[in-house]
């Protein structure tokens, strides 16, 4: 049976709005996709019919809460084919599980002479948490380089990863240039060095079966609103091995077990890196996306995704001057682009007039842009929602762009 992507978009009520008049085209997903009607109502429920503190509470409402709060847990854990939801950690996302790690690290683990690997191609949020993390501990941050194509130079990654590396911390797919890392490999030469690892997973979550058990990752950081999920929530996943390692990340409620004036007794996994009323209601959202991008199953989101990937290629080819950053043969549906004598600010300005949604700019990662020598591309990113038909649109706006613009 035929996928039926009108039924699916059906499901995503901003997808009917006018952009200037202009049916939308939103191009922009790895920066944050948009919601089915499946989660929001979901949110709608929980603060209508189920809000309450969770956890601490005997009456009903509050036991509803704990229930559909660790009912998301689970589902998580199975979504990330963890061992346990004990090493399953809600987080505000991505960028603040890195940090929890870096922090901890800093404080725990790392120390002078120590070394820290990630790749030119990380996102901010994978490498400023290790820059704090090696100023606060004396350790020094290694970095691997990329290759023209916007793959790793797993040479160079051979090379720098040594006896003195304490952690390796990647990304699964970059942002910018859709580039899918061989994580596994990775981890398993990572493993070898007895070097700990974190696995950036923002923007694989949508698009990737994550098995953290093949992978053996100490670490895999996601964020929900990039997974058709609300925003201000995520997940940390860690090895409980790893996770009772490293000091709480932040204190207070909720992560203590028993408190006097003279000392404080932390509470157990996953509690002790939840400090304080979490986002339930982002949990329980983020289940929900689950159970969606699940419903949908991973094999019609690839096949879509790589066709939609190939046909913006294959229109996108046809402007003389157009430059593509990141073609590795391994990549998502990610298309970074210039077009000669064109700043990508101003491309995007008219792609917006004309309904259609893409990021400029440098995609917070300023050393990868720097590395190529560019101030940033033009990005279009896809999701299962996306049709060919929006990818003729594109092609179209873009040569009226051109015409303008030269």
């Amino acid at each position: 049976m035929a996928f039926d992507v009108a039924k699916l978009r059906s499901e995503f009520p901003i997808l009917d709005r006018k952009i200037y008049d202009q049916d939308l085209v939103y191009f922009d997903n790895a920066a944050s996709s948009q919601k089915p009607l499946r989660v929001i109502k979901a949110l709608e429920k929980y603060y209508t019919e189920e809000h309450s503190n969770v956890h601490r509470g005997i009456h009903m409402l509050s036991q509803i809460a704990t229930t559909k709060f660790e009912e998301s847990r689970e589902v998580l854990r199975q979504f990330l084919q963890a061992k346990s939801t004990k090493e399953i950690i809600f987080t505000k996302g991505t960028t603040e599980g890195i940090n929890l790690v870096a922090q901890g690290l800093s404080l725990s683990t790392l120390g002078e002479g120590d070394e820290i690997l990630i790749s030119e191609m990380e996102h901010h949020s994978n490498i400023v948490p290790w820059q704090v993390a090696a100023q606060r501990s004396g350790a020094k941050l290694v970095v691997c380089n990329v290759l023209d194509d916007g793959s790793l130079d797993m040479d160079d990654f051979h090379e720098k990863l040594t006896e003195k590396t304490k952690i390796v911390s990647m990304v699964h797919i970059s942002n910018t240039l859709g580039t899918i890392n061989p994580v596994k490999e990775i981890c398993q030469l990572a493993r070898q060095k007895g070097a700990l690892t974190l696995i950036d997973g923002a923007q694989s979550a949508p698009h990737l079966d994550i098995n953290v058990l093949d992978i053996d990752c100490d670490f895999y950081v996601i964020s929900g609103h990039k997974m058709y999920g609300p925003t201000g929530i995520g997940v940390l996943y860690g090895k409980s091995e790893a996770l009772d390692q490293l000091p709480p990340y932040q204190t207070g409620g909720e992560m203590i077990k028993d408190v006097t004036f003279e000392k404080t007794t932390y509470n157990e996994l996953p509690f002790k890196f939840e400090a304080g009323t979490p986002n339930i209601a982002g949990a329980i959202g983020l289940a929900e996306a689950v159970r969606f991008i699940e419903s949908t199953g991973y094999k019609s989101i690839h096949e879509i995704e790589k066709g939609l990937l190939v046909k913006g290629h294959q229109a996108l080819s046809k402007f003389p001057g157009i430059e593509f950053l990141g073609t590795a043969r391994d990549k998502a549906s990610v298309i970074s682009f210039n077009i000669e004598g064109i700043h990508p600010t101003d491309l995007g300005t008219i792609l917006d007039k004309l309904g259609i949604a893409v990021r400029t700019g440098h995609h917070c990662t300023q050393p990868l842009m720097d590395k190529f020598g560019i101030p940033g591309t033009v990005r279009a990113s896809f999701a299962v929602y996306n049709t060919e038909e929006e990818i003729q649109r594109l092609e179209t706006a873009v040569d009226r762009a051109v015409k303008m613009l030269k």
